[in-house]
């Protein structure tokens, strides 16, 4: 395998790629981390290219895996034990003030905790915005944090191994199309996520607008 170094690729994608080459595995573990308190960017816009890193060699694909799932854990023990310190109505109000968050957030959350109970904890690793705040229930109702811990290594272990596969499975065709459309693709990107963020940011300010012209 040729080895490709990250700089060699043009725009956004490359200075992205270059950024998690040099902050290497254990910056890996720690976006996944802060993805825990920042919803709104999913680690699934993140693992893939972890993985395209390991299939170049510039990261290793195991310890990538391990500090990513090592990262949300440790985003979920936070949310946890908040959740236990703080108990229900405290800890919503906190979410509320989050900025871009509601407290229909956590209360999706907390209705998801209670058709699935504890497994929801394992399924919620799967959904975006609910994973950030499935920990608060398990928290408040004291489920035993081993069986959360358990549940929370095996949903958050699958799921980074799969974004973490697929850019590691498709690093072969990955591979030509950065070489050759990297700038372009970094355009695009960037054009969709400030879609994405203003059509995120705007809907949440239209829906906080009505409430409060209702109330």
């Amino acid at each position: 395998m040729i080895m490709h170094s990250a700089a060699e690729y043009e725009g956004l994608v490359g200075w992205v790629l270059n950024l998690m080459e040099q902050i290497g595995e254990l910056g890996v573990g720690i976006a996944v981390l802060l993805e825990t308190f920042i919803p709104p960017i999913p680690s699934e816009a993140l693992l893939p290219g972890a993985g395209f890193l390991a299939y170049e060699g510039r990261l290793n694909f195991w310890l990538a895996w391990l500090m990513a799932t090592l990262g949300a854990l440790a985003g979920a023990w936070l949310w946890y034990a908040i959740g236990a310190a703080f108990g229900r109505d405290r800890t919503r109000w906190v979410v509320g003030k989050i900025p871009l968050m509601e407290h229909e957030d956590f209360d999706r959350a907390e209705a998801f905790f209670g058709r699935w109970g504890g497994a929801a904890v394992l399924l919620g690793r799967c959904v975006p915005l609910v994973r950030s705040f499935i920990s608060i229930p398990a928290g408040i109702e004291r489920m035993s944090f081993v069986k959360f811990t358990l549940y929370t290594l095996l949903g958050s272990g699958v799921w980074n191994a799969i974004w973490i596969g697929l850019g590691f499975a498709f690093g072969p065709a990955i591979r030509p199309v950065l070489e050759q459309w990297s700038d372009v693709l970094s355009d695009a990107i960037i054009v969709i996520v400030i879609a994405l963020l203003l059509w995120f940011v705007v809907a949440r300010l239209v829906r906080n607008a009505r409430r409060k012209r209702a109330s």
